[in-house]
């Protein structure tokens, strides 16, 4: 740990940056949604670190022990439930243990498996994300005093949406199996969403919904396709 790092968690928490002192790991596989939990820690004084996989995380909890995670439910090697299951059942368990995802009927599957809460997505608040860490918290981790509640909404660089884009695409481009369509739709409505793109996200959802109903066609995937391509070639994304 360096001075600065050290300096950050010994300090208490405060009205103005409430998570001071804690550690967030985010397990998202979307650079566009990480960005955002960032921007969202930054402005809450918490420290934050980023695990893509399954794997990555139990890397870094293998490190260390953050005061709070949030786990994205779609991971491109497994589920995170699963993790949530696990450090559920850990002990010492994690402060909080949070589950995110673009699909909100995934919440009651993140409290069933032990999560203390479910963060839909675009995390884009500063307030309610504040409040779901804090609110699974004893009362002498809260701050001192009276909170002022943000209205503030981050918003990411378009940049990170196109990385999340130009990820989708290979991953279709190298295997196009029904795992892989079941993880990348999921994926490509969680990015959408959280970047307004309402086309893409209606897409991607028409694929998930075709597929859950046994539908073979290959319509909605090339559609899918198409449209990420197109995004590709423009500067925003879309």
């Amino acid at each position: 740990m360096d001075n600065v790092d050290e300096f950050m968690v010994r300090r208490p928490p405060t009205a103005l940056r409430p998570l001071l002192g804690m550690t967030l790991l985010v397990v998202e596989d979307s650079r566009f949604a990480c960005e955002a939990v960032r921007m969202l820690c930054m402005r809450s004084g918490a420290r934050v670190r980023r695990a893509d996989s399954l794997t990555s995380a139990m890397k870094h909890l293998s490190i260390y022990r953050p005061t709070a995670i949030i786990v994205d439910v779609g991971l491109p090697d497994g589920s995170g439930l699963t993790l949530i299951r696990q450090l559920a059942q850990a002990t010492p368990r994690i402060d909080v243990i949070l589950g995110t995802s673009g699909d909100p009927d995934t919440g009651g599957d993140v409290i069933a498996a032990g999560g203390d809460g479910f963060l839909p997505k675009p995390i884009a608040s500063l307030s309610d994300f504040q409040q779901a860490i804090l609110s699974h918290l004893p009362a002498n981790r809260q701050p001192q005093g009276p909170r002022i509640l943000s209205a503030e909404q981050v918003a990411p660089d378009r940049i990170a949406y196109r990385e999340d884009l130009e990820y989708a695409a290979k991953v279709l481009k190298q295997d196009q199996g029904g795992d892989t369509l079941d993880y990348v739709a999921g994926f490509l409505v969680g990015i959408a969403d959280s970047a307004g793109d309402t086309d893409l996200a209606c897409m991607a959802n028409r694929l998930i919904h075709d597929r859950r109903q046994g539908d073979p066609s290959d319509g909605p995937l090339n559609s899918l396709m198409d449209m990420v391509t197109a995004r590709l070639k423009t500067a925003s994304g879309f």
